[in-house]
């Protein structure tokens, strides 16, 4: 939980603190890229330490990634300038990737299906807490002008979690002889830089339908097609393939690539609408914002028994997407009269649904395997969602400079709201297209025979 809130903390402390960055280092074109690269960074990493954590155990991983965490964060608040702050959030990245995934598996390893709704409420109530301490400290800090400090407060954070990690986390690992898939992991990397740089600059350092754009794109999808080839010929994959051939993890990482583009969209524009559009204080739009996490944990917490355990994992989907949608349709409707109140039931409709989507998709994909896989299952899962974020936010970018550049720029309080209309409309596509990908998981509950781990090969 500790370990978790480290992430918890850097994905709602920045979002508040944006504007007063923007002011001191400009660069507000570039802004999107401190979620993008950091995202893009944690996406491409996770399946790598995923496989290693079913190799050489959880607990190395978690460490590496703490320490990781720990240097791009101290980096990060001593930044002079955007592109600096931008390849340090990278540092921040490559460390968030393995931080939490690896808490998410450790909670897969050590308790029953059964009690997982239990425990993953308890992790998401790290969400829930993070929600209000993370606005309110990243809005204070931007206030009184110290946002660099919203880098700084993570030190003590990594140092307990390491601590705790190191003395009370212990594991049995078989010890064997692996081979690692270095050219998976490097075509990986660099199909999604591409595609990523692609979108989140077309329209801006170069035109869409230039041959610099074609380019980008051309290049990003032939390395992901020699990615999938590599794939089907390495030892020990970075990311087996097998993970997208069972209906059950196919939908369940569809899911979460979803959720990933859902849950960056609100939390990136959210605050910059509310301080653009009427003149929020950053602490007022944070906590407007954390309302989204405020439900989230609230709806894991009781998801299990009274639901997945109940009902089976897709009912309990398609009922948290249903909620998605209504919140996201609320902030859609009333996105041209903006009003704190709105947006804060918005933010929590949106969270309760996300409550009951994130953790029983993740619980079902998890005990379909056993321990030697549950990590790149989880990895892979992890990653969706990571991906989504980092497609989402460079989708969502590229709306919204598209906006600023027709109608006036992002001083203006007109162009703010309507560059935050067209996210959020942007992001209920999104919601509708996962809806539907819930719609065809394999109808199991908790207790059918089609969640027995079965091997790697099937």
């Amino acid at each position: 939980m500790v370990s978790t809130g480290l992430i918890a903390i850097d994905a709602t402390i920045l979002a508040t603190a944006v504007p007063s960055i923007v002011r001191e280092l400009g660069g507000f074109s570039s802004f999107p890229w401190l979620f993008s690269v950091y995202l893009l960074a944690q996406a491409v990493s996770v399946p790598v330490y995923a496989k290693l954590a079913d190799t050489v155990g959880r607990k190395p991983l978690m460490l590496f990634g703490i320490g990781m965490f720990l240097i791009g964060s101290v980096l990060c608040g001593f930044a002079w300038s955007m592109p600096a702050l931008i390849a340090f959030r990278a540092l921040q990245g490559l460390g968030a990737g393995a931080v939490q995934p690896m808490s998410i598996t450790i909670a897969g390893d050590i308790y029953s299906v059964a009690e997982r709704a239990r425990v993953q409420g308890y992790i998401a109530s790290v969400w829930g807490v993070s929600s209000v301490v993370g606005p309110a400290l990243g809005g204070l800090f931007a206030q009184l002008h110290l946002w660099r400090w919203i880098f700084f407060v993570n030190v003590p954070l990594c140092l307990l979690a390491g601590v705790l990690i190191w003395r009370n986390f212990h594991e049995r690992v078989e010890r064997r002889d692996h081979r690692i898939d270095y050219a998976g992991a490097v075509l990986l990397t660099s199909a999604m830089t591409l595609l990523i740089l692609g979108v989140l600059e077309g329209g801006q350092a170069w035109a869409w339908s230039s041959p610099t754009s074609i380019a980008v794109f051309a290049a990003g999808a032939a390395l992901l097609v020699a990615f999938v080839f590599a794939e089907r010929r390495a030892a020990e994959p970075v990311l087996p393939l097998w993970v997208l051939s069972r209906r059950l993890l196919f939908t369940t990482s569809l899911t979460a690539l979803g959720v990933g583009a859902i849950i960056i969209g609100l939390t990136s524009y959210v605050p910059t609408y509310l301080e653009g559009a009427i003149g929020s204080p950053p602490l007022v739009a944070g906590l407007a914002l954390a309302a989204l996490t405020l439900g989230w944990p609230l709806a894991a917490t009781f998801s299990g028994r009274l639901l997945y355990m109940r009902y089976g994992f897709r009912p309990t989907v398609l009922l948290g997407m249903g909620l998605v949608v209504v919140g996201v349709v609320l902030l859609v409707v009333r996105a041209q009269t903006p009003q704190v109140a709105v947006v804060a039931v918005s933010c929590f409709v949106v969270g309760l649904g996300m409550g009951l989507v994130a953790a029983p998709s993740l619980i079902a994909a998890q005990a379909s395997v056993g321990w030697a896989e549950r990590g790149v299952v989880t990895g892979a899962n992890m990653f969706a969602r990571s991906i989504g974020s980092a497609v989402g936010v460079a989708i969502f970018g590229a709306v919204a400079n598209a906006v600023f550049e027709s109608s006036g720029g992002p001083n203006q309080p007109s162009a703010v709201i309507d560059a935050a209309a067209a996210v959020f409309l942007a992001v209920l596509v999104a919601a509708a297209l996962t809806a539907v990908v819930a719609f065809f998981m394999p109808a199991v509950r908790a207790d059918d025979s089609a969640l027995q781990p079965e091997p790697a090969d099937a």
